[in-house]
């Protein structure tokens, strides 16, 4: 969906669509993703002239990147725009909104973080497990091939587990 409005718009400014970029499954709290990176790669080599966004939120949440971004693409001379928020960072005007609205997109995420710091918390002083779930595991074994000279990583390869809890079992020990 909004792939789709972000078309039109571009249609209606007469803006032709050199590419897409979209990171499926990776957080906009990420200031590294695969289809940014590609994207900011795109406008230092100004195969562009403008970006847009459906929201300013789903390119970056934290003020930093939004500014740090802003600055380069004010460098390069690339415009940003934010359909919803109709921002528009070639005038004055909205870059000033671009960074009233990123404080506050940083504020609600920030907000949603500690309710749920607080939540695990609470979970954790009434007992409960929070994380997956633990699952058994032979440390005789472990103990047993690490002394005979295997790495950590093949002796997690060779019992199906992850090499922090070979790690976590070796320490005890």
């Amino acid at each position: 969906m909004q792939l789709d409005v972000l078309r039109e718009y571009a249609t209606r400014r007469e803006l032709e669509v050199v590419g897409e970029f979209v990171d499926h499954g990776v957080s906009g709290a990420r200031d590294q993703r695969p289809e940014l990176d590609r994207l900011m790669a795109g406008a230092r080599q100004r195969a562009f002239d403008v970006v847009i966004v459906y929201r300013f939120d789903r390119f970056a949440r934290g003020v930093r990147h939004l500014v740090t971004a802003l600055d380069e693409f004010q460098a390069l001379g690339v415009e940003f725009v934010s359909y919803s928020e109709s921002l528009d960072t070639s005038t004055p005007m909205g870059r000033a909104m671009f960074s009233i609205v990123a404080a506050l997109a940083e504020l609600e995420r920030n907000i949603v973080v500690e309710r749920s710091a607080e939540g695990q918390r609470r979970a954790r002083a009434r007992g409960k497990h929070i994380g997956r779930p633990r699952r058994a595991v032979d440390t005789a074994r472990i103990a047993e091939l690490r002394a005979e000279g295997m790495s950590v990583r093949a002796v997690a390869r060779a019992l199906g587990v992850s090499r922090t809890v070979v790690e976590r079992v070796l320490r005890v020990a």
